[in-house]
């Protein structure tokens, strides 16, 4: 098996909403197709990723140094000799080829896209859903009975309204979810309370909510919002300031008796063993958000499990950030503890496909080969774009 082609389309995001820092008009997505030379139903077999939601895409650093890196590798050199199969690990390592340590960021949700695309590859090559070629990889026993998901969205909309938050998040209970999540700071403190005290009622209590401010507070205002906060019982209270002020997480996990969630922006291993060694992590409570399309792929990312293991932290204390596809097959095939869903917003990447089942507060996988990306209504017509363009 070689690589013959890698092709890269930034995708834009559907919708016009705001978190506390970002509004997603302009958003867009790398969506990467890995071609090898191997071929099903006269096709060549083709692996199909993209590099999650919430950064930009990140075609420069695809097309002017990781994929030329690939395609002039040595092909043998990218392979498992044990399976002659490609190996993510090793194609990971290629693309990084002279690329300095450190600096993360969209550098490695450019790897990631790459990388992941390569496991639905050998998910494809094996016809099995990815999840079920993740497990066998890392030795485990998918989860195939389901895995607890919540729906995330409560996002701040223009001429927004309690009443429309109502009926938005009434609406993701109707259709099975036990928990959502619903964005904090756009808004004062009294004003960002009453919506929280409105999901609050909306799901029956304070454990069927979560909240995020999306990294925007200072000290005083993280701190305040944990006072303010504190009594509702939240599922949790997530990313209050920046990712990297571990002293200041230390002091948020000493105020807040609930729950505290970060991760979906540390983008290293080293980022991890540094938030569990400063950052206050409890270990019977605290949520692990880390995202491997945004962090180097898979590969990475099973680090990061292994390093939370080696401080006590149980890797059912990992929600994956990024409610599509990939996570899913991600978190069954690793045993993790459960699923972000983005049930009708960030389309086409947003949610899940018709294939896949939800029922008492649990997701079940479809069993398409792959991450099933190509099911995806709206995703499957920009992969069929890009197959297109690979062919010409």
């Amino acid at each position: 098996m070689r690589i013959i082609d890698v092709r890269e389309v930034a995708v834009p995001l559907h919708g016009n909403i705001t978190n506390s820092v970002v509004n997603f008009a302009e958003h867009t997505v790398s969506l990467v197709a890995v071609q090898t030379d191997v071929r099903r139903n006269g096709r060549p077999l083709t692996g199909i990723a993209f590099n999650s939601i919430g950064r930009h895409a990140q075609g420069g650093i695809l097309r002017d140094r990781m994929i030329p890196r690939l395609l002039a590798a040595d092909p043998g050199a990218l392979l498992d000799p044990s399976t002659g199969l490609l190996s993510p690990a090793r194609v990971l390592e290629c693309a990084m080829r002279d690329e300095k340590p450190g600096g993360h960021g969209d550098r490695a949700a450019a790897a990631g896209a790459v990388e992941l695309a390569v496991w639905d590859l050998l998910a494809k090559h094996h016809d099995e859903p990815a999840h079920a070629a993740i497990a066998r990889a890392f030795d485990r026993r998918p989860m195939t009975t389901g895995v607890p998901v919540y729906a995330a969205g409560g996002y701040y909309h223009p001429g927004d309204s309690l009443d429309r938050l109502r009926d938005e998040l009434a609406g993701y209970a109707d259709e099975g979810y036990p928990t959502v999540k619903i964005k904090i700071g756009g808004l004062p403190l009294p004003e960002d309370l009453a919506r929280v005290e409105a999901a609050v009622e909306v799901m029956g209590g304070g454990a069927g909510v979560a909240v995020d401010a999306n990294a925007r507070f200072d000290r005083a205002q993280a701190l305040a919002y944990a006072e303010a906060l504190a009594g509702l019982g939240l599922r949790w209270y997530e990313e209050a300031t920046d990712p990297l002020d571990y002293a200041l997480h230390r002091e948020l996990t000493e105020a807040y008796p609930g729950a505290i969630a970060t991760g979906e922006n540390l983008f290293s291993v080293q980022d991890v063993r540094n938030l569990l060694a400063y950052g206050g992590v409890r270990p019977d409570r605290d949520i692990f958000q880390m995202d491997a399309g945004l962090s180097y792929g898979l590969t990475e990312y099973a680090r990061m499990i292994e390093a939370m293991e080696s401080c006590g932290v149980d890797r059912s204390q990992a929600f994956p950030h990024g409610g599509h596809l990939i996570n899913l097959h991600v978190v069954i095939g690793l045993g993790l503890g459960g699923c972000e869903a983005y049930p009708g917003v960030f389309e086409p990447f947003g949610g899940y496909s018709p294939d896949c089942r939800l029922s008492d507060g649990l997701i079940h996988p479809g069993q398409a080969p792959g991450f099933g990306l190509e099911a995806k209504p709206g995703l499957g017509d920009e992969i069929t774009n890009l197959l297109k363009e690979l062919d010409s």
